[in-house]
């Protein structure tokens, strides 16, 4: 019996931290185990908001370096710009969506309202407006069965499926898979410095922890993270200590510790102190292997670029197989006429 294929991407778009490794990435690992997996650093993505042209090379293979060193098999990885076909089907699918359906997603309302200050020549491009289909091209242009999403992309799957639904109706057949939501338990991992907002690049370094920061800098986030902000009820957990344990309990290290501690916590004699080193022990226990794992790969660049060439390859004779297929579906002139 054939595997299910699972479908995901990510933005080359700077630093991995925690928040991304627990809330995504270290989910698509333990999925490479049971489905066959595709997972897409998406470029082109990255080109809807303001960005650094110079960097956006140097960030790409910077972040499959990083998701090869936590555990992403190189042959699963692909790099979008080097599949083509990935802006051909978003071309012929655009023609399978309304514009009304682009201008209701969420993210675009949100987005958009970042680019826009109060001069009259801000700038938001036809791209940020058009992404959603796009990244409906990256996930039916290899028929994924399922896709790993949190609740704030579930809109976009949704139209996916409903731009798949009506390339089928009107050509026909079932010809897209209709893929389906993959929802896994993620942890909510919280900013340390700021308990009410999520970890999170946009609010500055203090608010995340580099997957690949060295022990010392680990040691003094961890050291200088919120706790109660005294306006805790008695004997309830106060936002600051119980993102500490969601990260301790995320780790899945130190579990006699992290019981002890709760323990601690119920009876009402928690350290904080005590909290805060175990927590800070188990995340430079990873970073230490992430770190290891990524001065090896680093040390050999060249090979890994190839591998990454060389999967990117092989993926796409996927993509070109979809891509002869739609256009005979559609009407358009294929490569054999």
């Amino acid at each position: 019996m054939s595997r299910k294929q699972v479908l995901s991407c990510i933005q080359p778009t700077g630093d991995m931290h925690y928040g991304n490794y627990f809330g995504a990435v270290a989910n698509w690992v333990n999925l490479q185990k049971d489905y066959d997996c595709v997972y897409g650093v998406v470029d082109y993505h990255a080109m809807t908001m303001p960005y650094n042209v110079k960097k956006l090379r140097t960030t790409t293979w910077d972040l499959i370096l990083n998701l090869v060193a936590v555990g992403i098999e190189p042959s699963n990885l692909f790099v979008q710009s080097l599949v083509p076909e990935h802006a051909e089907l978003s071309w012929i699918l655009n023609c399978f969506c309304s514009y009304g359906q682009l201008t209701r997603m969420t993210q675009f309302k949100d987005k958009s309202g970042q680019s826009t200050d109060e001069s009259k020549d801000a700038f938001i491009s036809a791209g940020l407006l058009d992404y959603p289909v796009l990244q409906a091209a990256d996930i039916l242009i290899y028929k994924a069965d399922y896709v790993p999403v949190g609740k704030d992309q579930e809109q976009h799957l949704e139209l996916t499926r409903n731009i798949a639904q009506r390339f089928n109706n009107q050509v026909g057949q079932e010809y897209f898979v209709l893929p389906e939501c993959l929802f896994t338990e993620t942890p909510k991992i919280k900013s340390t410095a700021d308990p009410s907002r999520k970890m999170s690049k946009s609010a500055g370094e203090k608010h995340y922890i580099n997957v690949f920061a060295d022990e010392a800098k680990i040691r003094k986030q961890i050291k200088s993270a919120v706790t109660d902000a005294g306006d805790t009820p008695e004997g309830e957990m106060s936002a600051g200590v119980a993102n500490l344990f969601e990260l301790l309990k995320a780790t899945g290290n130190h579990k006699e510790a992290l019981t002890q501690l709760l323990d601690d916590h119920k009876l009402g004699s928690l350290k904080y102190v005590d909290l805060k080193a175990t927590v800070a022990d188990a995340i430079v226990e990873m970073s230490s292997a992430f770190n290891e794992r990524r001065a090896a790969l680093t040390a050999d660049k060249k090979a890994l670029k190839n591998q990454i060439k060389q999967s990117s390859y092989e993926i796409r004779k996927q993509a070109q197989e979809t891509i002869k297929e739609v256009k005979d579906l559609v009407g358009l002139l294929n490569v054999r006429f």
